[in-house]
């Protein structure tokens, strides 16, 4: 099932987005209706309530007759404790031979705060003391249950589902500060969508092509085969450290292709480029930079 965060005339709710793969779309109170299941207010009581379960249960048929456009569509989630993000994770990426010409072993790891979320269509504003704009096409796991010292054979179990996500980076920061929490923290830093999809929809998350337009020319052409870590390890290796909640994001890294890996051959992003995030079976977003 895929569920979207919609807002319109100032209204917040959720949709159940079409099946059918043309993006229609039947919000919250038409599936309570037609459905007959009783339905709760917020997108993530009804992810993590397992609704989706019991609406399907029901057996009724849903009629999704709104167009994606007639909405504002926000990030799928907003609920979340921890945004944890990581690094040279994709055996396509060079830069992991800073750590010793070999990938890591663990995950390499920093978080980014839940006000850099922003809408898969939102724009993307930058401050104009940043100069070296850039872009990193990822997969989120949207963690749906409390986890601690979870197994890797149990990890994916603990998984609500999968969205879209482009972690922007201000490299000019990064290379000042030496790490990544301000020059990745930014509001609109983080935008994402265009929907949830849920864990049972895809069969595996480690076989999704991944690509990034600026401007219509694709820049990274991947696919999350090239995982370093794949997605039970890192939750099992996280869940080491830190207690996954409910509404925890997990951005899995970045394929090679951003501009910080191209730079003799491309510039970074500058007012007014669009940039393209889709990822196979999810969805695409597609934000405007905008510069301030």
């Amino acid at each position: 099932m895929k569920i979207a965060r919609i807002s319109k005339g100032g209204r917040e709710t959720y949709a159940l987005v079409s099946p059918e793969g043309d993006g229609n779309m039947a919000t919250r109170d038409e599936v309570e209706r037609q459905a007959g299941v009783k339905l709760p207010t917020t997108l993530e009581d009804f992810v993590f309530g397992d609704y989706a379960q019991k609406v399907m249960m029901a057996g009724k048929k849903i009629s999704y007759v709104h167009k994606p456009d007639e909405f504002r569509l926000l990030p799928p989630i907003r609920r979340t404790f921890k945004i944890i993000c990581l690094a040279f994770n994709y055996s396509d990426q060079a830069s992991w031979v800073r750590f010793g010409k070999s990938p890591p072993k663990d995950p390499v790891i920093y978080l980014k705060p839940r006000t850099s979320l922003c809408g898969p269509a939102d724009d993307i504003a930058c401050p104009k003391s940043v100069t070296q704009l850039d872009y990193e096409g990822e997969l989120a796991v949207v963690i749906g249950k409390e986890c601690r010292n979870v197994s890797e054979e149990a990890a994916l179990g603990c998984v609500a589902g999968y969205f879209v996500i482009n972690d922007i980076s201000a490299r000019d920061v990064q290379f000042i500060d030496k790490q990544y929490t301000r020059a990745k923290g930014f509001d609109t830093f983080g935008p994402c969508g265009p929907w949830l999809t849920t864990r049972d929809e895809i069969a595996d998350p480690c076989d999704l092509r991944l690509t990034t337009r600026v401007n219509g020319e694709v820049r990274q052409d991947s696919s999350t085969k090239n995982l370093v870590l794949k997605i039970d390890r890192i939750i099992h290796s996280l869940s080491k450290v830190m207690t996954l909640e409910p509404g925890d994001i997990i951005s899995t890294g970045t394929p090679s292709g951003t501009v910080l890996s191209l730079s003799s051959h491309v510039k970074y992003l500058q007012h007014g480029d669009v940039v393209e995030v889709e990822i196979e079976k999810l969805g695409r977003i597609k934000n405007r930079v905008t510069f301030y």
